[in-house]
């Protein structure tokens, strides 16, 4: 997985592509602890991502709780298989999804 990282003052955008999976997910969860400091918005770009597990998720949920104290977090360009991972896990009833 590729994981490419544009900031611009305390908004931050993460382009995933690959797979966000049981063996990708550890190095996300450790660069979004050493990043989310003083972030307010933090995007995610999903437009290149493949696949994401449960460990995937995990990793999305811990953001999602950090950015309900700090800000706001927003999944950008979701594709179907992932949507359709969203919606059968009850994501989508927990992110914020455009």
């Amino acid at each position: 997985m590729t994981i490419k990282k544009i900031e611009n003052g305390d908004e931050l955008t993460i382009a995933l592509e690959g797979r966000l999976d049981t063996t990708t997910a550890p190095e996300l969860d450790d660069m979004l602890k050493t990043t989310l400091g003083s972030v307010k918005e933090l995007n995610f770009d999903f437009s290149k991502l493949e696949y994401i597990s449960s460990a995937g998720l995990r990793v999305l949920l811990s953001a999602q709780k950090v950015m309900n104290k700090q800000g706001s977090m927003l999944v950008k360009n979701v594709g179907e298989e992932i949507k359709e991972i969203f919606e059968v896990t009850g994501f989508t009833d927990i992110l914020n999804i455009e």
